[in-house]
């Protein structure tokens, strides 16, 4: 672990300020929203704007690299970001925050593959799987510090925005005078959604719902607390528990999750979620109880992202598995637009706890489809399956990939140790008869 501590902190370092910066202003946005008396609608929009860059830049950024490499992609799109943040106050206009937004995810996107493919070039074969779980633990930390910034200001004025981009701007200062430079950036062409759909329909629903349950927790979660009149510490404390829960379930639901049928964990987890939600929704009021359920909600959500990744993985071939993760990055992305959107008009028709109504029923509806899939086909034997690789919902397709990687090595192992097992035994077997 420390040595991949030395060889990748100045990139995790630079992650860390990054990942503060961005969940500053992803929370701010939805208070300030109130402030400025957008509607719950036109925070929606706003909010669904990141997600919809994002995909474009999942997509769009390995040609970037590809075209003029990795470092002035990465300046160019990190200059964006700073300068967005500071523009926020200056043009406060649902139309140019929508546009904000969408600018917005296209360049995290992109920075976010640039920073992973660094990240994964740093560290041996061996590594991966530290540094790929570093990097998670990284960005979690940093989202849950950045709620503790909003304390620091005044959301009605311009400190809390002036905070974000300079963590930002300076976060790029040790990932590019630390990293060494890349090989050339390669993707894989991604498998057709409709070969996905034939190797694991669990898989593909489970992606798309989830990627509206996280989209609606990202992007809505303030709006929420400021329809619900909580104050500016209470909503902080609100979404850091959310990302806090996230955290530490990461790795309890990972060695479950190589212990036992994937799909009996996914539907626990479904299930749970669905209930902490409706726990929210029903006792709102009481402030500690709403704080267990959003540790309890982000708890089982976050993981769920590597979950169902495992569940996939165990339907495909090995050579299979870096193109699947393309086509279900694609069907997490187009939830995630669609959740602030539907999470926004729930909320006007039936109030604040219209984000909580949400997500029980999209986590109902996992559940229920998980359970029916159950009752479909047999469960892949605990012993066939791999090993579970932690990644999270905001990932780009390289950190995916790297987890896929992580998961094709551990299953080579795993294989090479059951073969040389069974050849000992074997051996054993031959001396005792020529005894």
């Amino acid at each position: 672990m420390f040595q991949v501590i030395s060889a990748t902190w100045a990139l995790l370092f630079g992650m860390l300020l990054l990942m503060v910066g961005n969940g500053v202003q992803g929370t701010l946005l939805g208070i300030r929203g109130g402030i400025e008396d957008f509607s719950t609608f036109e925070m929606s929009v706003v909010m669904s704007g990141y997600f919809l860059g994002f995909l474009g830049g999942s997509r769009l950024a390995p040609e970037m690299i590809r075209r003029v490499g990795h470092i002035r992609v990465f300046a160019a799109l990190g200059s964006f970001v700073s300068a967005i943040l500071i523009l926020y106050p200056l043009v406060a206009h649902p139309v140019a925050w929508t546009a904000g937004r969408v600018l917005m995810g296209f360049c995290l996107s992109g920075v976010y593959v640039t920073a992973e493919s660094w990240l994964n070039n740093a560290v041996t074969n061996e590594r991966r799987g530290q540094a790929l779980s570093l990097y998670v633990m990284v960005q979690m930390a940093g989202v849950v510090a950045a709620q503790g910034l909003l304390l620091a200001g005044d959301p009605s004025g311009f400190v809390l925005f002036v905070i974000p981009s300079v963590l930002v701007s300076i976060s790029f200062a040790p990932i590019l005078l630390a990293v060494q430079p890349t090989p050339a950036f390669d993707s894989t062409k991604p498998m057709s959604l409709r070969a996905l759909w034939d190797v694991s329909q669990l898989g593909c629903v489970g992606f798309f719902l989830l990627g509206g349950v996280f989209s609606a927790l990202f992007g809505m979660a303030s709006v929420y607390g400021s329809e619900a009149g909580l104050s500016v510490p209470q909503i902080s404390g609100f979404i850091a528990s959310i990302y806090l829960g996230g955290m530490l379930m990461q790795y309890p639901i990972g060695w479950l999750s190589d212990r036992m049928d994937r799909r009996l964990l996914i539907l626990a987890s479904a299930i749970i979620g669905a209930v902490a939600s409706l726990l929210a929704m029903t006792m709102a009021d009481d402030f500690p109880t709403l704080l267990a359920a959003a540790f309890v909600i982000g708890g089982t959500s976050n993981p769920l992202y590597a979950l169902l990744l495992a569940y996939v993985n165990d339907h495909l071939d090995y050579e299979d598995m870096a193109a699947a993760s393309g086509g279900l990055i694609f069907i997490n992305g187009i939830g995630a637009i669609m959740g602030p959107l539907i999470t926004g008009w729930m909320m006007g028709v039936v109030g604040a706890q219209g984000f909580f109504l949400f997500l029980v029923l999209l986590c109902v509806t996992l559940a229920a489809y998980a359970a029916w899939r159950m009752t479909q086909s047999d469960a892949v034997p605990v012993d066939e399956t791999g090993s579970y690789a932690p990644v999270l919902p905001t990932a780009s397709p390289v950190a995916v990939e790297v987890a896929q990687e992580v998961f094709i090595e551990a299953a080579q192992e795993a294989e090479a140790e059951a073969e040389a097992e069974a050849q000992e035994q074997d051996n054993e077997r031959q001396a005792e008869d020529t005894a």
